[in-house]
């Protein structure tokens, strides 16, 4: 198990956009961004990675962007955050059985990281994955994410195709659900709809009462 590591440098395409970033915007965060949430949390949800004027911004996954608009909405309605709105890592808000986390922790260029730097990142995604006991679930926002998880855990992208809410019981006892990336343009252009995510959410807290 591989601690995450908030000055990591190991993908140099990486580093070298975050030092521009911090060049060009002194008051962003533009590191490697940690999860948020309970460390004891049987939901973890992962991303793809941190979004430029979001978590790239404010430190913290899904916070002060588009993208966490319709997460963090969902999760409060489900009892999984202490408030629907997430503007910064002083605003208050705390995630109640939930942990949230990206495929990839640093802003990669025009939000597209590498396989290479995803295959790099996966160490401390893994780290995140095994803390999770049986019965616990993991919600993959995205394709990227979905295969990130899967090959985390040495599983066969072909036995688990992605699809939007996809459900699927793991050899290691988990239970692995799929959804559409709450992006702006997946929003906008209807391919999630409120209705569809709060599906899948809902499907991940009736697992968690079995």
């Amino acid at each position: 198990m591989t601690a995450f590591d908030p000055d990591c440098r190991l993908c140099p395409r990486l580093a070298r956009h975050l030092a521009r970033v911090r060049h060009t915007h002194p008051d962003y965060h533009a590191r490697p961004v940690a999860a948020f949430g309970d460390r004891r949390a049987r939901l973890l949800i992962v991303g793809l990675a941190p979004g430029m004027h979001g978590a790239n911004r404010t430190g913290r996954p899904f916070t002060g962007d588009y993208a966490g608009i319709l997460l963090y909405r969902t999760l409060h309605q489900f009892g999984f955050s202490t408030d629907a709105v997430a503007t910064s890592r002083r605003d208050g808000l705390k995630l109640k059985n939930c942990r949230i986390t990206n495929a990839v922790k640093c802003l990669p260029p025009e939000n597209k990281p590498t396989q290479a730097e995803a295959k790099t990142c996966r160490r401390y995604l893994t780290g995140e994955l095994t803390g999770l006991k049986p019965g616990g679930v993991v919600l993959a926002l995205g394709t990227v994410a979905h295969q990130s998880v899967l090959r985390a855990f040495a599983l066969k992208l072909s036995a688990y195709p992605f699809r939007h809410g996809g459900c699927y019981a793991l050899p290691n006892g988990l239970w692995r659900l799929t959804s559409y990336h709450c992006s702006r343009y997946n929003t906008q252009t209807r391919r999630l709809t409120p209705a569809m995510f709060e599906a899948v959410v809902h499907t991940a807290k009736r697992l968690l009462q079995k």
